[in-house]
């Protein structure tokens, strides 16, 4: 539960670092305008690869610890399904290299995973939340933050003109990543727990 819970940390930690390194790398990059799809295609795709597949893989560990630490309920089971498909959705955006360089051959999926990305990440703290709330109240309320802020955020992205939408996607960025640390620590401390009571 530690290691997991230390993995989906990290996880987020090597996706924000990479994309920091990809900003200053990728020549004539502007990380105002620029999105994050736009750092992972052309020569120096592989540095912000390594971040959405380190990324995936936190999504993955929080999936795996809520599966372990089952709260009860039709709402749990589905947010931890969510978690899962989350991560696959977003090693599939890295995995298949359709953005930033306009790709359009054979089938184009990255606009259907974004938007698929979107709603689960709107559905998926609010489904854990209340599973969440005898446990810890604290992260409870965090993740229905997490999930109304998500939905006031996530929608004007579509509508914003592109010499603002890489800033404002990093800032949605966070906001994923933020549910992903909560839900990490919490089981860190929840494994601590368990282990000096063992002891």
């Amino acid at each position: 539960m530690i290691c997991l819970g230390w993995s989906a940390i990290i996880g987020c930690v090597v996706f924000a670092v990479s994309i920091l390194i990809a900003d200053f790398v990728v020549p004539d990059h502007d990380w105002i305008a620029d999105t994050i799809s736009d750092l992972g295609a052309g020569r120096y795709e592989f540095i912000v690869d390594i971040g959405i597949y380190a990324f995936s893989a936190s999504l993955v560990a929080c999936a795996l610890l809520c599966a372990h630490v089952h709260f009860g309920g039709g709402r749990w089971s589905t947010g931890t399904i969510g978690l899962a498909v989350l991560g696959l959705i977003v090693f599939l955006v890295g995995a298949r290299n359709e953005y930033g360089d306009r790709d359009s051959d054979g089938v184009v999926i990255h606009v259907y995973l974004v938007y698929a990305l979107g709603v689960i990440m709107l559905t998926v703290p609010w489904l854990l939340s209340k599973g969440f709330a005898e446990a810890s109240p604290s992260l409870a309320k965090a993740l229905k933050i997490i999930s109304i802020l998500w939905l006031i955020s996530a929608p004007p992205f579509f509508f914003l003109p592109t010499g603002i939408d890489g800033i404002y996607e990093r800032y949605l960025g966070l906001i994923a990543m933020a549910m992903v640390v909560l839900i990490g620590r919490f089981f860190i401390r929840r494994g601590r727990a368990l282990k000096e009571g063992q002891g």
